[in-house]
């Protein structure tokens, strides 16, 4: 029961998939924090395919001490969004697109679009939970990550997205990008504490995928 009525529940914000915007950082959701950060993976395909394989079977969250749980397999539904003409009228929804099941040489199954799972966020000698749906995933020739927004019982509300992108140059890189806030008024009352603690976990997400890390 508790499985299945969590894995209808809503994401606790309104702007889905507002991480993909370019102008996050100057436009964010009105009340939200933006955030964006990347760093230097290294350079070639092989860096590429190695840290893009981590990073859509959990290995940001893992690598960086927190405990995947309770992972619901998801639709693989892709939004498509609104498609126009060439004048910019709008002739409706795309068609929805299934994603085809994807799994890393461990037999590791990769994110898909839907899946949801709870998040155990270690705190001095306690876990927090927090429960997430994955809300988009990207797959392109030079660009790969996954996106999940907040759900009831989350710490914060808002979505946290997370890509490997590979440049013209060959360099590879890792990208954070995200929007929130505190969820709840005890949240809020704890707010530096909870920015300390999102602090931390920003500096181990770009760690994690690093190398030595992700080898």
């Amino acid at each position: 029961m508790r499985r299945s009525t969590f894995t209808d529940q809503p994401v606790t914000y309104g702007a889905v998939g507002g991480t993909q915007a370019p102008d996050l950082l100057y436009y964010p959701p009105k009340g939200y924090r933006p955030l964006q950060k990347r760093t230097r993976l290294g350079s070639g395909d092989e860096r590429f395919e190695t840290a893009a394989t981590a990073l859509m079977t959990w290995g940001v969250q893992r690598g960086s001490g927190i405990l995947v749980t309770e992972v619901s397999e998801g639709t693989g539904v892709q939004y498509e969004g609104i498609e126009y003409d060439a004048d910019g009228t709008p002739k409706g929804m795309r068609e929805h697109r299934v994603e085809e099941d994807v799994f890393a040489d461990d037999g590791s199954p990769y994110i898909r679009n839907g899946m949801t799972a709870v998040l155990k966020v270690p705190f001095g000698p306690f876990k927090v939970s927090a429960p997430i749906r994955v809300v988009y995933v990207v797959d392109e020739p030079d660009r790969a990550g996954f996106a999940y927004g907040t759900l009831h019982g989350h710490p914060e509300s808002g979505e946290e997205a997370f890509f490997v992108e590979r440049h013209e140059d060959g360099t590879v890189w890792f990208v954070l990008r995200s929007f929130s806030r505190p969820s709840t008024g005890f949240y809020r009352l704890v707010a530096p504490v909870l920015r300390v603690v999102q602090n931390r976990f920003t500096t181990k997400y770009l760690r994690s995928l690093l190398p030595a890390r992700s080898a």
